[in-house]
């Protein structure tokens, strides 16, 4: 029982992980944007290539291998299918590309803030710095301990 028990909370630990729920929000999302991206090839992408290809729909382009008999239906290569799974691919590609891209460029310009604010601070605390060494240099400068103790010297040997 113990190694049940066991089991349950290393798949419960597994699961409650940051990276698995983000995973699995990733395979939702991604699902769904299939469904657009789908649609798009479909309703969008395969009606313009078919103004160019005479109205041909790729998916529906097939090569017959073996011609339907009463006991066998008949056997075709669907490459049309095929056709309309790269244009989706390469379309799914490009968009995450862009994606991705646009993602790295507002994550370099973030990271150009923050590093711009960080050189200002730290200009800033340089030149207040100096400000202040130089407001030391122009106050007048005390005499130590070893100067006031000889001119008590000096003093008494006048006397």
């Amino acid at each position: 029982m113990a190694k049940k028990n066991n089991i349950i909370k290393e798949f419960r630990d597994f699961i409650n992980r940051g990276n698995v729920i983000d995973m699995a929000v990733g395979v939702i999302i991604g699902s769904t944007f299939t469904a657009i991206v789908n649609s798009f090839v479909k309703d969008i992408i395969n009606p313009i290539i078919g103004i160019f290809t005479g109205g041909l729909d790729f998916s529906s382009l097939v090569v017959v291998l073996r011609k339907a008999t009463e006991e066998k239906p008949a056997l075709t290569l669907n490459y049309g299918a095929f056709l309309s799974a790269v244009i989706n691919f390469l379309i799914v590609a490009f968009v995450v590309f862009n994606f991705v891209k646009i993602i790295n460029f507002t994550k370099a310009k973030a990271a150009k803030i923050v590093e711009d604010k960080k050189k200002a601070e730290e200009e800033a605390k340089k030149a207040e710095e100096e400000a202040k060494k130089a407001a030391e240099a122009a106050l007048p400068k005390e005499p130590t301990e070893a100067e006031l103790l000889k001119e008590i010297r000096d003093l008494l040997k006048a006397k």
